[in-house]
């Protein structure tokens, strides 16, 4: 059959038409077999009588055939299509001597066609490139080339780039095109170029990788322009000045050179002293006048005051009498009379003016402090004493607890009730610092806060709200009136202080308090001047406070006189950040004052509006605490494994950011955080990894150590610095890593955190992160937000404010709570007793110990047994 076969188509019938020829619908395709599979050939032709497939230049045996008949259903001619099947052994057979083909034959009538040819090949891909891209450092902007010739293979390989397992897209990115011989090449190096770079060769059997090559894009540093010359050092004589000029144009990055040369220098300057003035000698006794006296005088003028000293004090004229006494006069003249009567009517004057305001006084301790007659309390009150029984309809006003669930409360009964006889009244059994009870007194407190949305669509509308941070979570807000309250911002140690009688009685403010993120904020800072605090705002500014509210807020300066300047910076309506007070220095103005405690400050401040505290470093032994923080992902999916090792201002607002941001990045907290106090010597600070067992990981850092600029650190604008080490463990089954990272600055101090912890273990975060002291609620409004209750602390107010016999005042008060450096402060103010309650109650909230400060009021009390006794005549 096969001859015959071959016969008919080396002689095809004469005269055949040659619209009658088979003609092939289907042509057989070349195919790759991929190891063990059988591929399939196929094809199909009209009209075909018989349709056999030739392979290699020999007939495939009929029974290997699979033939299916139809009929064209346009034409109605016979159609027959064919298919066999090719395996793998059959293909080994013949290779190495040349390719395995196969073509198909059709007959009709009229003659044979054959179809072209398929190719059959067994396709493979070997494992080892022939060319792999090696790791490189280039400077930035330089260009890359990374070579990559793919493993041999059938069919040829394709290739692609992956960065840090990313698919490099050159549509995407104009810098990056692919050769063809498969090279990548970075036109210009960009810091984001920084990766690990892969070449991926696949084709229909595998898929090979090759080894990663890490290219570091690093800068070199250059320096900043040099900043204005300092200050004097001396306000008096011979001094230094200074300049300083930092690597950042640009920064240093990945192994960059630092920038040669000097970064600060100095310079001797010399400064007037200032010279007090000092008298002269007396001048000789003058002739002795018609008056009998006679007078000398002397100049401030050895020396003169000059250079801002001060002036001479005393009195440069003398005069006396020159006669023993004994001159006489004429008789008093019509011009004496007058004089004489002018003064008498002057002294019944002013006796008129006392008696009214004995009346006054008396008629407003009857209407006012009543129920707390017998001021006896502040000695007294603090433990039990006698009373006698109260009226049933004016329960006593120490016991009752007022009801604040509405708008208005009226107290019933009268504030000074009468007794019998000239007896003074006594307290009852009871503390005085407890919640006040009934009495005919009308106290308005705001409404409950407003809804956050409704709060920010009102605040929107305002002109001051472009400035604004457009979330609340960072926000408290509240409705306030004369009885003041307190905004709080949770976990974050910053808290507004309203206290009561700061809001006009009748108006009522919407208030809010915010923190700001650094780069929400544009705060100029000139030379060596450091953001020391979060920049915090309150409002709405422009509102009228009759009392300073106090707003605290954390800071990080290790403060002394001798080493800082620290400045408390507002913003302006323009928008201009303006010096309002200056520490430790005697304030320009009433309206700010700033006490300036460990961790803490407080400012004291009758116009809101945005604040922060800025210092400037006088010398080099001036720090700020950093707070170093490490996290790490709670669990390790693939072998390497990175530590985020976090520099931070020592602030609570600065940590609760990290934290949030920890939290949504999957990190864990490895062991507490640490203290580094940051000195102002211009070095940078640096951090290392150290004692890992070299079986069980690996670093894949290539310098020993990592830099954080120095100006970066200082200047408090970038709020969440870190550097994250990488490491890879040589096992999935290693699950528990020690090692110890050391953190210090360059000739400097420094400190080591001792990692050790189980890697396949969900560490949650630690409760400590939540201060014990932190209130949930972030307003309080009216007697809720104080810990003194309010005609308490009104009695308090009323009983010290007054200079006292023996000192017993609002001084010794402030001694005794160690507040005696603000005297100057307290007493500039109408009521300095009520600065000094404000100011605890900002201080001690919410766990502050009432015991303490009644014992202190109890103290001044005992001082003068008489100050505190009001008999009922007094009222």
């Amino acid at each position: 059959a096969g001859a015959q076969q071959s016969a008919t188509v080396a002689n095809p019938a004469s005269g055949a038409s040659p619209d009658l020829l088979p003609h092939f619908q289907l042509e057989p395709e070349d195919v790759y077999i991929v190891k063990n599979k059988a591929v399939s050939l196929a094809c199909r032709a009209t009209p075909a009588t018989q349709i056999y497939f030739k392979c290699n230049g020999e007939w495939v045996h009929q029974g290997d055939h699979i033939t299916q008949h139809s009929t064209d259903r346009s034409t109605g001619l016979p159609v027959m299509e064919v298919h066999i099947e090719v395996t793998r052994q059959q293909v080994e057979k013949i290779f190495g001597l040349e390719e395995y083909w196969c073509q198909c034959v059709a007959w009709s009538s009229s003659g044979t066609t054959k179809s072209q040819k398929a190719f059959v090949r067994i396709a493979y891909l070997r494992k080892n490139f022939e060319q792999e891209p090696t790791a490189r450092e280039v400077s930035i902007e330089q260009g890359i080339v990374l070579p990559c010739r793919p493993p041999e293979g059938i069919p040829p390989a394709e290739v692609e780039w992956l960065r840090n397992e990313e698919l490099v897209d050159p549509a995407l990115d104009a810098n990056v095109y692919v050769t063809p011989e498969h090279s990548l090449v970075l036109r210009q190096a960009r810091l984001a170029d920084t990766a690990n770079y892969t070449c991926v060769a696949k084709n229909i059997v595998a898929r090979r990788r090759s080894s990663s090559a890490a290219i570091i894009v690093y800068v070199n540093g250059g320096w900043s322009t040099w900043t204005q010359w300092s200050g004097c050092s001396t306000s008096c004589g011979r001094g230094w000045q200074k300049r300083s000029r930092t690597c950042t144009n640009p920064t240093p990055l990945n192994g960059g050179a630092f920038c040669e040369g000097q970064n600060v220098q100095k310079t001797a300057c010399t400064t007037l002293c200032p010279v007090d003035g000092a008298w002269s000698e007396w001048s000789k006794w003058s002739e002795c006048g018609a008056e009998c006296t006679h007078w000398r005088s002397r100049e401030c003028s050895e020396p003169a005051p000059r250079n801002g000293g001060r002036d001479c004090h005393g009195p440069e004229l003398d005069t006396r009498n020159c006669t023993s006494e004994l001159c006489t006069h004429a008789a008093p003249g019509a011009e004496d009379v007058a004089l004489y009567v002018g003064l008498v009517a002057v002294a019944v004057c002013l006796v008129l003016l006392l008696l009214v305001g004995v009346l006054v006084y008396c008629r407003k301790k009857g209407g006012l402090d009543a129920d707390v007659a017998d001021s006896s309390i502040l000695t007294a009150g603090f433990q039990p004493v006698s009373i006698k029984p109260s009226k049933a309809d004016n329960p006593s006003l120490l016991t009752i607890q007022p009801d604040l669930s509405t708008t208005t409360m009226t107290y019933q009964g009268s504030l000074c009730p009468r007794q019998d006889g000239p007896a003074k009244l006594q307290l009852p059994n009871g503390h005085l610092l407890s919640p006040l009870g009934a009495g005919r007194h009308t106290l308005h407190h705001s409404s409950p806060s407003a809804e956050g949305a409704d709060f920010v669509a009102r605040l929107s509308t305002q002109s001051y709200f472009r400035s604004l941070p457009r979330g609340t979570n960072n926000m408290a807000y509240g409705t306030f009136n004369f009885l003041g309250g307190r905004l709080m911002i949770p976990n974050t140690g910053i808290s507004l202080l309203i206290p009561p009688d700061a809001i006009p009685r009748g108006k009522i403010y919407e208030v809010y308090l915010t923190l700001h993120k650094q780069e929400e904020v544009r705060l100029p800072l000139a030379g060596c001047q450091t953001l020391l605090s979060p920049i915090v705002s309150c409002g709405p500014p422009g509102v009228l406070l009759t009392r300073p509210a106090i707003l605290a807020m954390g800071h990080c300066v290790e403060a002394s006189a001798e080493n800082w300047s620290i400045r408390l910076k507002k913003q302006s309506c323009e928008g201009t950040w303006e010096d309002v007070l200056q520490l430790g220095a005697e304030p320009c103005t009433e309206l700010y004052y700033c006490q300036l405690e460990a961790q803490s400050c407080y400012v004291f401040t009758e116009q809101l509006g945005r604040f922060a505290l800025v210092g400037e470093s006088l010398s080099m032994a001036a720090s700020k605490r950093l707070k170093l923080v490490l996290f790490a992902p709670a669990a390790c999916p693939s072998l390497e494994y990175n530590i985020r090792v976090y520099c931070l201002s020592d602030t609570q607002d600065v940590l609760k950011e990290v934290i949030q941001l920890e939290k949504q990045l999957g990190g864990q907290l490895i062991g507490a955080p640490r203290v580094l106090h940051f000195k102002d010597s211009y070095h940078n600070l640096r951090l290392s990894i150290h004692d890992m067992p070299s079986s069980l990981w690996k670093s894949k850092l290539l310098a020993s150590y990592q830099e954080i600029p120095f100006y970066h650190i200082w200047s408090g604008l970038q709020p969440f610095l870190h550097c994250t080490f990488t490491l890879e463990r040589l096992s999935t089954s290693t699950c528990e890593l020690a090692c110890k990272i050391w953190v210090w600055q360059v000739e400097g101090d420094g400190q080591s955190f001792t990692v050790n912890f189980n890697i396949a273990k969900d560490t949650r975060f630690s409760d400590w992160l939540v201060p014990d002291n932190e209130v949930a609620t972030p307003a309080l409004v009216g007697p809720s937000a104080f810990k003194i209750p309010f005609l308490i602390r009104q009695k308090i107010i009323s009983s010290l404010d007054p200079p006292g016999t023996r000192g017993a005042d609002w001084r010794t008060l402030a001694q005794k709570l160690n507040l005696d450096s603000h005297l100057s402060f307290f007493a500039s103010k109408p009521s300095p007793t009520a600065m000094i309650l404000n100011l605890w109650e900002a201080r001690h909230f919410p766990n502050g110990n009432l015991s303490q400060l009644a014992a202190a009021v109890a103290e001044v009390g005992k001082q003068d047994g008489a100050l505190f006794a009001v008999s009922e005549a007094e009222c």
